[in-house]
């Protein structure tokens, strides 16, 4: 039995299948390249936030990289155990825990600087193409996310 190209319930018509690829292949190859750096794909994320923003509540940081607590704690915890971060309770609100660099997580800065290179290499993708890419995603991201909220953005 052939099936038509405009059939939507193809594994190849499925876009949320071909992100969840990319990701996949993402994942391996910044397996390999943050090997020498000690670090995770997630632990990169925390470290990425922190060299762009410095001290933050662990809300925030959850907030900017979309992980609840049950997933950044642990993250935050082995970072901390690697001397790259510190969580101490927030002098102005106890709730609150700020995380904030080490002398360690920032000299780690300096050597992460090749990553966006060689991962921009594995992709294949010119600049301009990797920045299309990244402003086309962000644009679904906001839409998924408005459609999730039932927000009128969703309907436009």
């Amino acid at each position: 039995m052939t099936t038509p190209a405009t059939d939507w319930l193809r594994l190849d018509q499925q876009i949320c299948f071909s992100l969840n690829a990319a990701s996949r292949a993402f994942n391996g190859v910044y397996r390999v390249v943050l090997k020498d750096l000690g670090l995770t794909y997630p632990q990169y994320l925390v470290m990425l936030v922190l060299w762009e923003h410095g001290e933050l509540p662990v809300k925030k940081l959850g907030e900017r990289l979309r992980l609840d607590s049950g997933t950044l704690s642990p993250l935050l915890k082995r970072l901390e155990a690697a001397g790259l971060v510190r969580r101490e309770r927030s002098a102005r609100d106890e709730r609150s825990v700020e995380v904030r660099l080490t002398a360690q997580g920032v000299a780690l800065r300096e050597r992460a600087g090749e990553v966006p290179r060689r991962i921009a290499g594995a992709t294949g993708l010119d600049l301009a193409e990797i920045q299309d890419l990244g402003a086309r995603l962000n644009r679904l991201t906001a839409a998924l996310d408005a459609y999730g909220t039932g927000s009128p953005a969703a309907s436009s």
